[in-house]
């Protein structure tokens, strides 16, 4: 059986989408405006992607900077778009002013999407309770997966949380794969390895130039071989 763990690039166009897949990656978050940190990319950047690469594909759901739904509306009709265009994954997320989850948000747009597969981002981070968080969310069609630094902070802080989350998999609200990102580095790798984790995100690191730069095949190849 296959140790092989899961790499996700974010992806801004094309040529990111066709350089990712060509160092390895598994799969693709799509999203534009990274200075917002990601938000849901026009329907035809989607359907240019799309038509590049045959790796699996997550678009986000997100309209403003922040973990605030704003206009429940805006994002319903671009989950709708982006199905008919044939967005068959997502990512979403969405908080409260106190940290609690935006149910009715995220209910509604699990509904649109009609049981697609989708991923929590890393609102979870800012939750005021992680834990009732999980549980909240758990029973909601599609979700199956929490993309997470464990912490606000990024990655080197959030080790333990991520670890102990790792050790709960399987219990009530701890059956969403864990996908770690957020000042992920390579040398974080051995110590998530070790507790089980087979999934990983990455960004800034796929683009060593920086965001104003496209991704590198060679960067994320980097990664694809010490998850191998």
């Amino acid at each position: 059986m296959s140790n092989r763990a899961l790499l996700e690039v974010i992806a801004l166009d094309v040529e990111d989408a066709v350089a990712a897949q060509a160092g390895g990656a598994d799969r693709l978050e799509l999203v534009t405006d990274m200075a917002a940190d990601g938000l849901t990319p026009p329907r035809e950047t989607f359907a240019a992607i799309r038509a590049a690469v045959d790796i699996p594909l997550r678009v986000m759901l997100r309209k403003t900077d922040g973990f605030a739904a704003g206009d429940l509306s805006v994002l319903v009709e671009a989950a709708r778009e982006l199905r008919a265009e044939g967005a068959q994954e997502f990512v979403l997320g969405f908080l409260n002013p106190d940290g609690t989850p935006d149910l009715a948000a995220v209910e509604a747009l699990a509904a649109e999407l009609g049981g697609c597969r989708w991923t929590f981002h890393r609102a979870i981070d800012r939750a005021a309770d992680r834990d009732g968080l999980r549980k909240a969310l758990a029973d909601l069609p599609g979700l199956d997966t929490y993309l997470t630094a464990g912490s606000a902070a990024g990655v080197e802080e959030g080790l333990p949380v991520l670890l102990a989350e790792a050790a709960r998999a399987g219990e009530p609200g701890y059956g969403a794969r864990i996908l770690v990102g957020g000042g992920l580095t390579l040398s974080h790798l051995p110590v998530l390895r070790g507790a089980g984790i087979d999934a990983f995100h990455i960004g800034g690191a796929a683009r060593p130039d920086g965001w104003t730069r496209p991704v590198s095949a060679a960067a994320v190849a980097e990664w694809r071989e010490a998850l191998a």
